[in-house]
């Protein structure tokens, strides 16, 4: 016989397999964004990076607002990005000061044969 007052047993099923369940998008302006400061910050020392950081700082400025769940990785796309075009316009400058002064000396860079 059977008790009224206990329930029946929840029907057997089957068990949910990990990994099914939906993902995260990933955050791929972020991370870019990052990579082009970095680079931009590293390349920026010899005058060439001022396209990457440009890059950074605008796909960190889209990272921010589509993908405000990967903040560090934005967060610092911008920071390298700002600092490299600092150092890229700095070098930029000094690097036409140089030529400018070079050129005004008559010091030309050429072999007489």
């Amino acid at each position: 016989m059977t008790d009224p007052t206990v329930p029946d047993p929840a029907p057997y099923s089957k068990p949910i397999p990990p990994g099914t369940g939906a993902t995260a998008p990933t955050p791929s302006l972020s991370i870019i964004s990052m990579i082009l400061g970095i680079l931009g910050l590293i390349i920026g020392f010899v005058g060439g990076g001022l396209l990457f950081s440009v890059g950074g700082v605008v796909l960190g400025h889209l990272g921010q607002r589509k993908e405000p769940e990967a903040r560090g990785f934005w967060l610092t796309g911008l920071i390298t990005g700002y600092i490299g075009i600092l150092i890229n316009v700095i070098v930029i400058i000094i690097w036409i000061i140089v030529l400018a002064s070079l050129a005004g000396t008559g010091a030309y860079w050429y072999y007489d044969r």
